[in-house]
C-alpha cells in the first residue's frame, strides 16, 4: 500500500458517518451475505472511500494499467450506475460488522447472450489474503446466476497475480486462454488469462467431426 493510502486506511474503516451504525447493519442483514461479507448498494458515504481505492497505484497494478481517476469523471461513473442496465455495483461489508471491505462490479451484461464480466477489489492490503475476497465472488457469481439468469461470467487477470488466480479458481472459474504481452505495467509486459464460469449445471456441447459428442476436458 502506498505511503498516502496508509494515511487514510484507518478512515476507509470507519463506519459511514452519515447513517446510524443500525441502519447500515439492517442494511447488511438484508443484503447478500454469507458468513463473511456482504454484497450491497453504495451508500452517500461510501463514495469517498471507493474514489481512493480506484486510484491507489499499488492495487491497481494487479488487474490494470494505472491511470488516476478524477473526481468529476468518477462523479459521471457513479450517475451512470443507476441508469445503466449492463451494469451492476456492490460494495463489499464485513458479515459481521458493517465494515466497508470493497467493491464487485458485474459489468457488460448481455441479456440475449446471458453473459457479463466480473471485476473486484478488496481496499484495503490488511484485508486481503483473508478469504474476504473468494467469500464475496461467490455471492457475486450467486446473483448473476440466480438473480440475473446469466449463463457466463468472464473475468481477465495478469498472469503473474497469483492470489487472485487462485481465489477465481478455488470459486469455480476455469482457465479459457492465455493473451501474451497483453498489458504493459510498471515498464515490462505480462500475459493476461482469461477466465470464467458457467452456471452450474450448464457446460459446452462438443462434437468430434464423426458426430460423436465429446466431454470437456477436466470435466467429470
Amino acid at each position: 500500500m502506498s505511503p498516502s493510502m496508509n494515511a487514510v486506511a484507518p478512515r476507509l474503516a470507519t463506519l459511514p458517518a452519515g447513517l446510524p451504525r443500525e441502519t447500515i447493519g439492517a442494511l447488511a442483514d438484508v443484503s447478500l451475505r454469507n458468513e463473511m461479507v456482504s454484497l450491497g448498494p453504495i451508500l452517500p458515504d461510501d463514495v469517498g472511500p471507493v474514489f481512493l481505492w480506484l486510484n491507489d497505484a499499488q492495487a491497481a497494478r494487479l488487474d490494470l494499467a494505472f491511470r488516476p481517476l478524477d473526481w468529476a469523471s468518477y462523479m459521471a461513473w457513479l450517475a451512470d450506475l443507476a441508469k445503466n442496465p449492463s451494469r451492476v455495483f456492490f460494495v463489499v461489508r464485513d458479515a459481521l460488522e458493517p465494515r466497508l471491505l470493497g467493491f464487485l462490479t458485474l459489468s457488460s451484461i448481455h441479456p440475449v447472450h446471458r453473459s457479463a464480466e466480473l471485476g473486484i477489489r478488496i481496499g484495503g492490503e490488511a484485508q486481503r489474503g483473508r478469504g474476504l475476497g473468494k467469500a464475496a465472488l461467490r455471492l457475486g457469481l450467486s446473483y448473476a446466476f440466480d438473480h440475473l439468469n446469466l449463463n457466463r461470467v468472464q473475468l481477465t487477470v495478469f498472469a503473474d497475480n497469483t492470489r487472485a488466480i487462485r481465489a477465481y479458481e478455488a470459486v469455480g472459474f476455469e482457465h479459457e486462454g492465455r493473451m501474451r504481452h497483453a498489458a504493459f505495467i510498471d515498464g515490462q509486459w505480462t500475459d493476461v488469462l482469461v477466465m470464467a464460469a458457467l452456471r452450474p449445471g450448464s457446460k459446452p456441447t462438443l462434437v468430434a467431426s464423426g458426430g460423436q459428442i465429446l466431454e470437456p476436458a477436466g470435466r467429470a
